[in-house]
């Protein structure tokens, strides 16, 4: 199970996560990572995108924590529903609202963590965050790291 932090515009409008840019992204990570999209539940923490107009454009804005916590009950229902075996958190917002508000995913990414929510929990970076990189070098090093954390997540699956 992939969790990540509220739908992007083509997601929200398409009410399926995971299905614009950053989907792109994800979807060739997890191929080079050796995770199958149709083997894999995704799904985000909030299920409506926060957004400000900027023209005719939405642009995102990052969701509070009493919008994360609304959400919530639905979040724990999925995963008590799929109980994956894996999960993994996609980027800050995924990590703190599963793993505790300190939870820093910098300091502990691709790492497995203590949880009630699967026997194996992984925190990584949100691909959105590759995309933003400053240039193609700086994009080239976080997908490679990425990938590295989804090989990890990856191998956890293929043990058990």
């Amino acid at each position: 199970m992939l969790v990540g932090e509220q739908p992007g515009d083509r997601e929200d409008r398409e009410g399926s996560p995971f299905v614009g840019p950053a989907g792109r992204l994800l979807d060739e990570a997890m191929e080079e990572a050796g995770l199958r999209r149709d083997e894999v539940y995704v799904t985000n923490v909030v299920k409506h995108l926060k957004w400000t107009p900027r023209g005719k454009r939405r642009i995102h804005q990052r969701p509070n924590a009493e919008e994360i916590k609304a959400c919530l009950p639905w979040l724990r229902e999925e995963i008590a529903t799929v109980q994956p075996r894996l999960l993994v958190c996609l980027g800050a917002t995924a990590a703190q609202a599963l793993l505790g508000p300190t939870f820093k995913v910098t300091q502990h990414r691709g790492e497995p963590v203590d949880s009630d929510l699967a026997p194996t929990v992984i925190a990584t970076v949100h691909p959105s965050s590759i995309l933003r990189s400053r240039d193609d070098e700086t994009r080239r090093l976080e997908m490679k790291g990425f990938v590295r954390d989804l090989q990890t997540a990856a191998s956890y699956v293929k043990e058990s």
